[in-house]
């Protein structure tokens, strides 16, 4: 329990000594309420909802199993945390329970309730999913900067309230500054937070963009990701071809709107246009995008 303690408020500041079963039981007169020896009291499954502010975005079927095979042999052991909401009970804490317990069946879940604000719901669903490590990068990232922009906190702050060092809040919310695609990755998987953090490190959009394939075509490792970008980093600036200003603009511009490298060179007046490209399905984009911009122009 000190380790919970020393988050934030903690999950232990939400488990009075007593509950006001009373204050319950009139809200819902029509229900009938029981209580365990530890306090918590049974509450309908239907008269429950989700947290809002729950920073997971995907609760996989799948993974429940083992958690549901368990409540359908045990039941719940650790009580749920429930906030009063009219007739109603909104989540605090473990909605991955409640999610197992409707899926196996159960009526009742045990429940110890607690009025909170919205502050302590964000910040106790957070702690909750990572202390158990359920939350991917870019969902810890949202959660954070919600916490932040909402409540109006310094990195500082939200650190002190979730436990973590500033500098782990700072990285984690710089992976919002990766495009879509690389967040996507981040997120499902196939690219891990270290391989995300070299990627950030590039500002060269296009470099960027190379990477960032050249890591998912070659199965690059972070080690190899690092080395990758320092030899980059590295090399001498690429000449510029005999471009005058016009040409180098245009030059950046089909690099922006193919999103892959572009090259002119030009002597005299002509020269080569190059276009890179990684793969057969990244050539036919390019060609679609080309063949649409010829079209609509």
């Amino acid at each position: 329990m000190s380790k919970i303690l020393g988050l934030g408020r903690g999950l232990g500041s939400l488990i009075p000594t007593k509950v006001a079963k009373e204050a319950v039981r009139e809200e819902n007169k029509d229900v009938a309420f029981t209580s365990d020896v530890f306090g918590a009291q049974q509450i309908p499954v239907d008269l429950i909802e989700p947290n809002p502010f729950q920073p997971r975005q995907e609760f996989d079927h799948e993974g429940l199993d083992d958690l549901i095979e368990s409540i359908k042999q045990y039941g719940i052991i650790q009580p749920l945390i429930l906030s009063r909401e009219g007739g109603r009970f909104q989540l605090i804490v473990g909605e991955r329970r409640w999610r197992a317990a409707k899926i196996a069946g159960l009526k009742t879940v045990p429940a110890i309730i607690r009025d909170a604000s919205m502050q302590e719901k964000l910040e106790l669903a957070l702690i909750e999913n990572i202390q158990r490590k359920d939350l991917n990068a870019i969902e810890r990232a949202l959660a954070y900067r919600r916490l932040i922009d909402e409540f109006n906190l310094t990195q500082e702050q939200a650190a002190k309230r979730l436990g973590k060092c500033r500098p782990a809040i700072t990285q984690t919310l710089s992976f919002l500054n990766l495009p879509e695609v690389m967040q996507r990755a981040l997120a499902e998987e196939k690219i891990s937070e270290g391989h995300a953090k070299v990627l950030c490190g590039i500002k060269d959009i296009v470099e960027q963009q190379e990477l960032f394939k050249k890591i998912l075509q070659y199965h690059f490792s972070v080690r190899d990701t690092e080395n990758e970008s320092s030899t980059r980093n590295r090399r001498k600036p690429r000449e510029s071809y005999g471009l005058d200003t016009e040409m180098r603009r245009w030059q950046e511009d089909l690099q922006s709107a193919l999103s892959t490298r572009v090259t002119i060179k030009n002597k005299g007046g002509e020269g080569e246009l190059a276009i890179k490209f990684f793969s057969k399905e990244e050539l036919e984009n390019i060609t679609k995008k080309i063949l649409a911009a010829n079209k609509n122009g």
